[in-house]
């Protein structure tokens, strides 16, 4: 009787795992080439520049300049798990932490609260895709493992409004996650936040809060959209290509 429970669980629990490894194989592949990708990105640099997009670059009329040299890994409602959207997109330097300058993607004003340790987030109060309306971007993981911040000392914590133009310098890609003993791969998290009702922002948690960055850098950067050509600067995008 006892061995019977026992099968049932472990028949149980492989069928979850089953489920679970069918919904990414099946309903997000993009991920998992992703995944290998990035792999593949990390172990050697060097051997892709190609799959690199620089900070500064601009892809052909895009309103954002790109904020950092890297190769996006993961993009915007990319999945990691069942039930979750990436809010944003993740460029990783193949550097250590604190090696890989960020640089404002537009003109804005910055803020960083006072218990950010690895983010700031800048208001644009021109959307300049939408005139008239206001929207945020936000940048983390500028930080180490323990929480040692590498964001510019232009902007200690506590740091309200600071007008910064496109292109200064906000700190390093870092591998700062919350938790010391679950660092994240060294990279710059960035996302395009939308506006509260009363002029602030929008918790960069939930997907629905934040804006698909395609059509600001002029990349294919939306997870529905590219399922598995690499994100780089392309002059043709959203143009028919011959």
């Amino acid at each position: 009787m006892i061995m019977k429970v026992i099968l049932k669980v472990v028949l149980s629990f492989v069928l979850v795992v089953a489920l679970v490894c069918a919904y990414y194989l099946i309903r997000r592949p993009s991920l998992v080439g992703r995944g290998s990708m990035l792999m593949e990105w990390l172990r050697q640099p060097s051997a892709h520049p190609d799959w690199m997009v620089k900070a500064g670059q601009r892809c052909a009329d895009a309103p954002f300049l790109f904020p950092t040299d890297g190769y996006v890994g993961f993009i915007w409602d990319d999945s990691f798990r069942p039930g979750h959207r990436h809010q944003g997109i993740d460029i990783f330097g193949g550097g250590q932490p604190g090696q890989t300058p960020v640089f404002a993607v537009y003109d804005g004003f910055l803020t960083r609260l006072p218990e950010w340790k690895s983010s700031v987030i800048i208001r644009i109060p021109d959307d300049p895709l939408h005139p008239g309306r206001q929207i945020w971007t936000y940048y983390t993981h500028m930080a180490d493992a323990e929480g040692v911040s590498f964001i510019s000392p232009d902007f200690p914590p506590g740091t309200q409004e600071v007008f910064v133009k496109a292109g200064t310098f906000l700190g390093f890609q870092g591998n700062y996650s919350g938790n010391s003993l679950r660092p994240v791969g060294v990279h710059l998290h960035f996302s395009i936040v939308q506006d509260d009702p009363q002029g602030g922002f929008l918790n960069e948690l939930d997907i629905r809060n934040t804006l698909d960055p395609s059509s600001y850098f002029k990349m294919k950067l939306n997870a529905h959209e590219n399922i598995s050509d690499i994100p780089v600067c392309l002059p043709l995008y959203g143009e028919s290509e011959t």
